[in-house]
């Protein structure tokens, strides 16, 4: 970042008894510490792709494979060392702000809102909004990076990615000037927190078969039905409603559209939060809508469109799912190596038995694959956009490692690893729901399916 110029103090622009800078002296300070800024971000964005090359190609970045720790900074080909730096701040963020009260939110059910506006004063929500917006600008490598972070501290509990990159993306790619400047600015500052609601009770992985609906009242819609397993949920500011506006549609997914829901909107209630065996201090709640009356401002992009938005961002809901599963995997290797060389059996510590050994090499080499794919689907994502097959692929590959290595990670930790005081065995828990939701695994298998076979 360029310095500012030093300024020379002038007494003449103080009062007579003291040095205190003048409000003109104030305002100076802070626009020059604004320009500093933008320029840094900008600058940032430039020579991202351009350092990026000279680190590949030059002194070179090793793999996680070749590093002392999975989870160390400065290592993969696809990071620069700018991304180096913004994830310093991550991981001291997530240490600091994240680690320490995440025990009671587990037992509230709930982060605090205190940690969504600290994270917006961090610069940790909606990292690639642009600057009119409230963001920095930043790269799809750069918001992999905040999910990566939350995954080393092996904590679960904010529900950051869904919020702005999940959420946020359906609002700046499809919503109006004045939807955008109504929420984006809001959510970057973690002041307004994000939900999308698709699952019900009756439909979870098939979208076609949801019933909640809106139906037209002259430029309004009456919003009635009911959501599940809804994470942000009950914190939830804003949420995105999936809903049939078109019954007579030749197939629901023609007459589906997406609305935007306020908290307090009358008819709106948020249901308990649900009590689930793992994301314990990630709230997730039901949603009932009954007849809700919403202006013709709350449609999101296009009357009866809303499945084919849907389609359009899914594969980065799926990719984000394989990012946090990967990044699981690799503190989950760094928490069991760990243990396995302190905890002693036999006059020696496990991590002399062979077996123990033969374990530790088949997860690290089991890892270093899983990266190796998900750093691929991020270069690709990164320049092009990721297509749904492979978003597909790394889900339900990633998932299914991820609860394949939790169980035999906790399985080195012995009855330790059954222990609530032990942090795998909030790993292996939370690992649990991962081939579940963002679409089942077996819908992945099916989607992959599809272009095996096509004729197309």
């Amino acid at each position: 970042m360029p310095k500012a110029p030093v300024q020379r103090s002038n007494r003449n622009n103080h009062c007579s008894n003291c040095l205190v800078p003048s409000r003109a002296d104030e305002n100076m300070a802070t626009s020059m510490l604004t320009n500093c800024v933008r320029l840094f971000n900008k600058q940032l964005r430039n020579v991202s792709r351009f350092s990026t090359s000279i680190k590949r190609h030059g002194e070179g970045r090793p793999e996680v494979s070749q590093a002392a720790t999975m989870m160390d900074i400065g290592t993969r080909e696809i990071f620069s060392s700018e991304h180096d730096m913004f994830r310093q701040n991550v991981r001291r963020f997530f240490q600091e702000e994240v680690v320490p009260p995440h025990s009671k939110w587990e037992k509230d059910g709930q982060v605090s809102r205190e940690v969504w506006e600290k994270a917006g004063q961090n610069g940790l929500l909606g990292v690639n909004v642009n600057e009119e917006h409230g963001g920095i600008g930043g790269d799809v490598l750069s918001t992999a990076i905040t999910w990566e972070e939350q995954m080393y501290v092996n904590c679960s509990g904010p529900g950051f990615a869904l919020h702005s990159d999940i959420v946020m993306p359906y609002i700046s790619h499809y919503g109006t000037k004045e939807q955008i400047e109504k929420f984006i600015p809001r959510m970057v500052a973690g002041t307004c927190i994000g939900a999308i609601a698709m699952t019900e009770p009756g439909a979870g992985s098939d979208l076609q078969g949801i019933r909640t609906n809106a139906k037209k009242d002259g430029s309004d819609y009456i919003l009635n039905g009911s959501k599940v397993f809804i994470t942000n949920g009950w914190m939830s500011d804003v949420v995105i409603v999936v809903a049939i506006t078109n019954p007579e549609a030749k197939s629901k997914a023609h007459g589906i559209s997406l609305f935007l829901v306020e908290d307090g909107m009358k008819g709106f209630v948020k249901g308990r939060k649900l009590e689930k065996i793992g994301f314990k201090a990630q709230d997730t709640a039901e949603l009932f809508f009954e007849d809700v009356r919403l202006p013709k401002e709350s449609l999101l992009g296009e009357e009866n469109k809303g499945f084919y938005y849907l389609m359009q961002e899914l594969p980065q809901e799926r990719l984000i799912i394989a990012g946090m599963g990967i990044a699981s995997c690799e503190w989950m290797f760094e928490e069991t190596r760990n243990y396995v060389r302190q905890r002693k059996a036999f006059g020696k510590t496990i991590s002399n038995l062979q077996t123990v050994q033969h374990k530790l090499a088949e997860i690290k080499t089991e890892v270093c694959v899983g990266r190796a794919f998900v750093d691929q689907c991020l270069r690709i994502h990164n320049e092009r956009g990721l297509d749904s097959a492979t978003a597909s692929m790394a889900k339900y590959w990633i998932t299914d490692l991820q609860n394949s290595i939790a169980t035999r990670c906790l399985q080195l930790h012995g009855g330790w690893g059954y222990m609530w005081e032990y942090p795998i065995a909030r790993a292996f828990v939370d690992s649990r729901v991962q081939p579940i939701y963002g679409g089942s695994n077996e819908i992945m298998k099916e989607l992959i399916a599809r272009t095996i076979v096509s004729d197309k």
